[in-house]
């Protein structure tokens, strides 16, 4: 096994096939290896039905090692994250491809705080589990099992119980818990704060979760949110750590314009520290353009929230996200919530006295196209193609303030990614059109 086995977002593949019972496993002893004596591990996942499986193989793992085990069973990450603290553990373990399909599975580790394991701290494990450097097994040291599959999502409900009683407007709303983690956590946080709730897709079905449902496909709650005539759909991912929006007219509403919300919201009640919020190089223009608006500066990362988070941290900014729907309000925690953002974006218009449309009616989306050009191999340093960084900066001068130029290759697959946002439809497909042009020509002279 090579040294990259965590990603992003923790380490993720095909359950039973590259994430195995056998790497979960080798996953345990390797993070049990970096763990305080005694240590107590939080365990939670999602409804896929691979859970179990990956669950039981990291518990041996751990138990092997001399660490006790505490099963929080089904609930959110943002939950896990939470309950680290509150039930004094030394780490947690989340089992989840977040918005992957059924297939996939995922293995995330979280620190005490319920923050993502810093990339040192996972390549220390990666090393651990490639020289299968742990103690051997000791008959006299083994860890103990402990079960909290109701009391664990009982107490992050009371939280939120706590946080958002009486705040929200009576609204009758739709939620698609896509068959995840949110079906055991957020229909009984709307119903105990008495707000009526259509709930889509509810049932735990694991073979089922995020396929046609959940914040991936928001059309399906839009239809609801028609249907009924609710005033405002949520719609969570896999894990329920993202939530998409969709207002009373069916508009969908992303995470860009929550946060355009949310930041207007707390800028009033002088709660947005430094008057900036921390997006991801990915954030529409026209968001940049309305928070300036509103005087509040737009801070931007690379893709991903554990960058958004550690700019915050770094820079004390109370408000963060990507539009992807992970929201990371810092009063109340440092990880994306979907079920506490929602509840925030609905306290936040009662506060406003405005409905969702309404809110987000100044933001004005600038146009943007994405060409993906596929590479013999990934590529790091996106300027070493020849002629692209004069071209980039051509089309910049031609776009002006008014627009936006992002070369990015992927984090996922052998492609660059060419993103152009403006005004003008016409010049970002010229220009969209000519640097595709210009970066296939040097890819071809380079192979020739």
């Amino acid at each position: 096994m090579g040294l990259s086995l965590f990603g992003t977002d923790g380490a993720r593949g095909i359950a039973n096939q590259t994430l195995t019972a056998e790497l979960a496993y080798a996953i345990a002893k390797g993070t049990a290896r970096h763990l305080p004596r005694p240590a107590r591990v939080l365990i939670g996942r999602d409804t896929r039905i691979s859970g179990p499986l990956l669950e039981a193989a990291l518990s041996a793992g751990f138990m092997e090692s001399g660490v006790d085990v505490m099963l929080a069973g089904v609930v959110p990450t943002p939950a896990l994250a939470y309950l680290i603290g509150a039930m004094k553990a030394d780490a947690g373990v989340m089992i989840s491809a977040s918005h992957n399909p059924p297939q996939y599975n995922g293995i995330k580790l979280l620190d005490v705080a319920g923050r993502k394991w810093e990339p040192e701290a996972e390549a220390a494990v990666e090393q651990a589990i490639a020289d299968k450097d742990w103690p051997a097994p000791d008959a006299h040291h083994i860890g103990q099992q402990h079960a909290y599959q109701d009391a664990a999502p009982a107490i992050y409900q009371n939280r939120l119980l706590s946080i958002f009683a009486g705040r929200l407007p009576e609204w009758k709303v739709v939620l698609d818990v896509g068959h995840g983690a949110a079906g055991r956590t957020a229909p009984a946080i709307f119903q105990a704060l008495g707000i009526p709730a259509e709930v889509l897709h509810g049932e735990p079905l694991g073979e089922l979760i995020n396929v046609d449902c959940g914040a991936t496909h928001p059309e399906k709650v839009r239809e609801a949110v028609l249907r009924s005539g609710a005033a405002i759909g949520l719609s969570f991912d896999g894990d329920a750590d993202r939530v998409i929006a969709v207002d009373a007219t069916g508009r969908i509403v992303d995470g860009d314009e929550i946060l355009y919300v949310l930041a207007r919201d707390l800028k009033a009640n002088g709660k947005l520290p430094h008057n900036q919020v921390v997006a991801t190089v990915m954030t529409n223009l026209g968001m940049q353009r309305a928070l300036e608006e509103e005087n509040i500066e737009l801070l931007r990362t690379p893709v991903g929230d554990r960058w958004v988070a550690q700019e915050m941290r770094s820079r004390g900014v109370a408000l963060g996200g990507e539009q992807s729907g992970h929201v990371i309000l810092k009063e109340w925690t440092e990880t994306g919530d979907g079920v506490l953002t929602g509840l925030a974006l609905m306290a936040a218009l009662g506060e406003m006295g405005c409905t969702l449309e309404e809110a987000v009616a100044p933001l004005v989306r600038y146009p943007q196209i994405l060409r993906n050009v596929p590479l013999a191999e990934p590529v790091r340093d996106w300027t070493a193609i020849p002629g692209l960084r004069k071209s980039v900066a051509e089309a910049e001068a031609a776009l002006g303030e008014d627009g936006r130029v992002l070369i990015r290759p992927s984090g996922t697959e052998p492609l660059l990614r060419i993103m152009l946002e403006g005004r003008d439809v016409e010049l970002i497909n010229e220009w969209a059109h000519r640097l595709e042009t210009g970066v296939r020509q040097a890819l071809e002279s380079a192979e020739a």
